[in-house]
């Protein structure tokens, strides 16, 4: 229950409407505990001639008791299962909320898939204790104390030799919950498994086709569909046996009760009526035993899944407005500098960058360039506080960015990455993603910019053009170029494009640049790129090798100093010159 403890915040929060269930809970039982007692009445007024008008009479009051019970049962249900709802719904708010600030080492370490199945699977589960779970363990607890405390009330000793197999119910329910926990925490890691396969998948549709992998997915999925499905056998089978457990000991207190009470009666120590009442009473007691089990099912189910949502909860946000933090940094103009900078993604790994040092002025190009694998993505990452450095500081305008707000800082930033993301929505919305409302001058505006409004207007709808999942509609040239408007539009102090016109042919290229040059003109930019042509024309060009800045200068100094620059620049004239004479 430890897990589940973490639930106290949430139960607080609704407390009084938890009190007013608990309220209700009494009085639904205390209508249902009255019927026997009714019952008992009217056979003992049998057994001496009762009228007609007296049976009519008992007749009304179970009428009356059955009426009372179920309305507060109506109102249990609109009270506590309507809690158990609105907790869910709280408790799904916070694991999004957390989700969103998590940085993304957590991601790069977790599946999608993952993610998903405590987002759907696991908060089912929890909201089956808050709701179910709480209900019938108060309504099971109430009824047990109450109808115990009258049957003691008709024979203290009948009583107690019908409550001699409940020991051994307890001990069954101990030993068969442990089993349920252990079960369903292998059920719910095989879900997981089996989501973030799915997802993959649908992701993956198009390789998959490509390699007509068909079969061999369909065959994976269902090796991991028959897991999952031995998985719930298995406690289904303990389950199984545990209810007809349940019926046995239970039936066993009605057969000592049929026995002994028989005796009693014979003897004239306890009279008819009150054998069919204590009968009655021990029948009511049989739902809250087996309602005992079924909720300890429950609990260990949610046991289980909280505490793996709790292992999210757990995670730092790592990156975030802190103590340090200086909320009187409104606003950023784009120098930039780099200063003793090393980074390592992992304690365990080595360093992707080793002392950097640079510094970029405001309104300034940098080009960094460099062999796959030498840095350049982590160098980018650095400056919107995607990751933090391990050694060093890097500071924007002469302040540390790890004292400017995440919200002025990553506002004041556009950056361009080399996959490009579309979220399944118009081109409109697409675009304006980064906006407080959506502004279509703008939107047109910074869609020429990009070169993309041509493509737009060829489109039946325009910007009102949905795209599918991820963008796939477009093609890599125009998601690279809707990704760049749409990082344009936030109306950024330092861009940074991340190798993102690698899909777009070299003529539309030298278009965006020269359109970008006069957009960006105070402005601070920063472009990755395996194209020399792309970089030439950058004020600073560095290049990266081993984590490390191996080079630095314009164009023409790289040229000449003939290093790796310089090699990659006349390979590039090579090929281009092959791809003329084709």
């Amino acid at each position: 229950m430890q897990n589940l403890f973490t639930l106290k915040k949430y139960f607080i929060r609704y407390k009084k409407k938890l009190i007013l269930g608990m309220i209700f809970i009494l009085l639904s039982n205390a209508g249902s505990v009255y019927i026997p007692l009714v019952v008992k009445n009217a056979i003992n007024d049998l057994s001496h001639h009762a009228t007609v008008s007296q049976l009519f009479h008992y007749a009304l009051l179970v009428v009356g008791s059955a009426l009372f019970a179920g309305i507060f049962t109506f109102l249990i249900r609109q009270t506590i299962i309507v809690v158990s709802r609105e907790i869910e719904f709280d408790l799904r708010q916070d694991f999004w909320e957390h989700i969103q600030q998590l940085p993304l080492r957590y991601f790069q370490n977790n599946s999608t898939g993952n993610i998903m199945a405590h987002a759907t699977n696991d908060i089912n589960a929890v909201r089956s204790f808050l709701g179910p779970a709480v209900m019938y363990s108060l309504d099971t607890a109430t009824t047990l104390v109450i109808v115990i405390t009258i049957m003691i009330s008709l024979n203290s000793s009948l009583t107690l030799y019908s409550l001699i197999p409940l020991p051994l119910l307890s001990y069954m329910v101990y030993k068969v919950s442990k089993k349920i926990h252990q079960k369903f925490t292998l059920i719910q890691e095989k879900f997981s498994e089996i989501t973030t396969k799915a997802q993959e998948n649908f992701s993956g549709i198009r390789v998959i086709k490509s390699y007509v992998r068909e079969e061999n997915e369909i065959k994976r999925f269902k090796k991991l569909s028959r897991d999952y499905l031995n998985r719930n056998m298995d406690m289904v089978r303990i389950q199984a046996l545990f209810q007809p457990l349940l019926f046995l000991i239970t039936g066993i207190s009605i057969i000592i009760v049929i026995w002994l009470g028989g005796i009693k009666v014979i003897q004239r120590q306890m009279n008819l009526g009150e054998i069919v009442a204590f009968i009655a009473y021990l029948g009511m007691l049989i739902w809250p035993m087996i309602a005992f089990g079924w909720v300890i099912n429950i609990i260990q189910q949610g046991e289980a899944s909280m505490k793996r949502l709790n292992k999210i909860f757990a995670e730092p946000f790592e990156i975030e407005d802190n103590e340090v933090t200086d909320h009187s940094v409104k606003q950023i103009k784009g120098d930039i500098e780099f200063r003793n900078v090393s980074f390592q993604y992992n304690t365990n790994l080595p360093f992707i960058l080793k002392n950097i040092n640079l510094k970029i002025p405001r309104g300034s190009t940098t080009a960094i360039m460099g062999y796959t694998g030498s840095g350049k993505t982590s160098f980018i990452n650095l400056i919107p506080r995607l990751y933090d450095c391990t050694e060093g500081e890097v500071l924007i305008d002469g302040i540390n960015v790890k004292k400017i707000p995440l919200q002025v800082l990553r506002t004041n930033i556009g950056l361009v990455q080399q996959e490009a993301f579309l979220f399944s929505d118009t081109i409109m919305n697409n675009i304006s993603y980064g906006l407080r409302s959506v502004d279509e001058k703008r939107v047109r505006e910074v869609s020429r910019i990009a070169h993309f409004d041509g493509d737009v207007e060829s489109f039946p709808k325009g910007y009102e053009t949905i795209m599918g999942e991820r963008g796939i509609t477009l093609s890599g040239g125009q998601k690279q170029r809707a990704s760049l408007a749409r990082a344009l539009a936030i109306d950024p102090k330092i861009l940074i494009l991340d190798d993102s016109f690698s899909a777009v042919d070299t003529n539309t290229e030298e278009q965006i640049l020269k359109n970008l040059k006069e957009f960006m003109k105070e402005r601070t930019r920063i472009i990755i790129s395996h194209r020399v042509s792309t970089v030439k024309d950058a004020d600073n060009i560095i290049v990266l090798a081993d984590g490390l800045i191996a080079e630095q200068g314009t164009h023409d100094e790289l040229v000449a100093l003939n290093g790796i620059y310089a090699d990659l620049h006349y390979k590039q004239l090579l090929e281009k010159e092959l791809e003329e004479l084709k």
